[in-house]
């Protein structure tokens, strides 16, 4: 592939980020508003799909509580973000057994933020952007483990996907 098409890949993520927990609105959305909202966000990198119909199935299963007054808080949001990105790679079930790991270990805000923080990294690192991973955090355990080797696997598959479109429109 040309180098040209390679940093047109890579630029696609340069400046990708996701909202910080406080930066994410608390003042409740409707769901067809946090859809929008993360979608925004993810649109990006390319192969995130979010409907509604999805977010209430997420409250059905229990992976997000119940909204309020049909309005979804920060915190709420904080989880579809993760589902959202997670479950390209990973079952419904495997999502709820790492959210069961997270609340033994860390608050919502913390475990979101370090989220937000490792997906970048790891993004930056898997599309060349750096040379190396960095160290996020000062814990060391399974729960960041996990955390860790998922984000990775959405990583690869978003460079993945993002390489043969690619390759799919120079056929053409």
């Amino acid at each position: 592939m040309e180098n040209r098409t390679k940093e047109e890949i890579r630029s696609s993520v340069t400046d990708f980020s996701l909202p910080r927990y406080n930066d994410i609105p608390n003042v409740g959305l409707y769901l067809e508003q946090v859809v929008k909202y993360i979608s925004e966000y993810l649109e990006p990198l390319g192969s995130f799909s979010l409907t509604s119909s999805m977010v209430s199935n997420y409250v059905k299963k229990g992976l997000v509580e119940n909204p309020v007054k049909k309005q979804y808080n920060r915190e709420q949001i904080a989880y579809i973000f993760f589902i959202a990105v997670a479950k390209n790679v990973l079952s419904m079930e495997d999502i709820s057994l790492l959210f069961e790991m997270q609340h033994k270990t860390y608050e919502p805000k913390r475990a979101y933020d370090y989220f937000c923080s490792e997906f970048e990294n790891v993004l930056d690192y898997v599309f060349g952007i750096k040379e190396h991973l960095d160290n996020i955090g000062t814990d060391n355990n399974d729960t960041k483990t996990m955390l860790r080797n998922t984000i990775i696997a959405v990583a690869y598959k978003v460079y993945l996907d993002k390489y043969l479109a690619a390759l799919h429109s120079g056929e053409e």
